[in-house]
């Protein structure tokens, strides 16, 4: 096969890559299409506030024929490279068919970027943040990801391996089954909270949600998640951007701020309502009738899926991940949640797999992070 590489330089350009792994994956019962506008609007540096800190570029691979077989992003994170002391090239958004041809040609692609850049490294598939999708699936394909996974077929890794790249990291993510005896774990939650003098922040909407607890939650986020892999602190532009594109989703009887007696926040739980499945019924697109799926889920679900759980270093040995769970599990109760997914957390992160332990879970499917050095 004859693989030729554009970059993507225009409009439809973009639109063309953002659609091209809803087109590859048609008809794959496990697959989730994304909202193509959303994502197009996280490619362009007009729209996503992460091009403060990055850079990126991205290609199409076309066969002979002029069509689509292949795609992937080239990006450098500055900041993140600053804070590591390293010189590192990510890819992300890397798509193609079965053919070592149009791998091979996608990553020489990015390997040629990152050169010109002078980088030391290539790594990913990662994103221009740590909430961008990441890592290649290698296990788990008869399982639907969560709405913020990302399904590809069995070939990606080996031919991933084949051109020189080795395992970087691991991400993992757990099916929970929530316990029959939930008020066991409420009433936990609230003898932690009377002994330490904790409570959980009060909000009566939305709004009074962001006004009296957002700043404290991005605060806590920004602390607790600077030594993962990855990860550099978010601006407030950038908290902004996440902000926006969560809380029109939130339930708010699935969020827990846990606070001191200063109203301070302490620790966090967000979690949504899976959306999967609305996604997949959507097929890529808010309009005509996508978001009615996506709001039908929001309403009526037995699957949350685990977005964000946060809690300060100083605090994470005084039970405030009962806390936690104990004003969550008061909603899956009252919405009849039988399941909870982990959204992919890195395989090191045992502060926040350990609030699993105590319940019935299983880890289900694991996605790879990949590493080759150019020296």
């Amino acid at each position: 096969m004859s693989v030729i590489i554009k970059q993507v330089t225009d409009r439809k350009g973009l639109r063309r890559f953002a659609k091209f792994p809803n087109d590859l994956y048609r008809g794959n019962k496990f697959f989730v299409p994304q909202i193509v506008s959303m994502d197009m609007d996280t490619f362009d540096p007009r729209k996503n506030r992460a091009f403060e800190v990055c850079e990126g570029e991205y290609w199409l691979a076309q066969d002979e024929t002029g069509k689509i077989v292949g795609r992937i992003a080239g990006i450098i994170n500055h900041k993140y490279n600053e804070k590591v002391g390293q010189k590192i090239c990510r890819f992300g958004w890397i798509d193609f068919i079965d053919s070592q041809e149009v791998a091979s040609a996608l990553l020489a692609k990015v390997e040629e970027y990152a050169r010109n850049k002078g980088m030391d490294f290539v790594e990913g598939p990662v994103g221009f943040l740590e909430f961008d999708v990441a890592g290649v699936l290698v296990d788990g394909f008869d399982q639907i990801p969560t709405a913020y996974g990302k399904y590809n077929d069995p070939y990606y890794e080996p031919m991933i391996l084949k051109e020189g790249y080795t395992k970087s990291t691991d991400f993992v993510e757990y099916l929970i089954t929530v316990p029959e005896n939930v008020d066991r774990y409420i009433k936990l939650g609230e003898l932690v909270g009377e002994r330490y003098g904790f409570r959980q922040g009060e909000f009566k909407n939305k709004k009074e949600l962001v006004r009296k607890y957002v700043d404290g939650i991005f605060s806590c986020l920004n602390r607790c998640y600077s030594p993962l892999h990855g990860f550099s602190e978010l601006t407030p532009a950038q908290c902004e951007d996440l902000k926006n594109q969560f809380i029109s989703n939130l339930q708010l009887d699935f969020v827990s701020v846990v606070v001191d007696k200063d109203d301070k926040v302490i620790g966090f739980g967000i979690t949504l309502p899976s959306l999967s499945k609305a996604l997949q019924k959507a097929n890529g697109s808010l309009f005509p009738f996508g978001f009615i799926h996506i709001l039908r889920a929001l309403k009526k679900n037995d699957t949350i899926d685990a977005l964000l759980i946060a809690i300060l270093p100083e605090y994470q040995d005084k039970g405030v991940n009962s806390m936690i769970f104990s004003k969550i599990g008061g909603g899956m109760i009252k919405h009849g949640i039988k399941y909870v997914e982990s959204t992919r957390e890195l395989e090191d992160n045992h502060s926040v797999q350990n609030i699993w332990g105590r319940f019935e879970h299983h880890l289900h499917k694991r996605a790879r992070v990949y590493i080759k050095s150019l020296k």
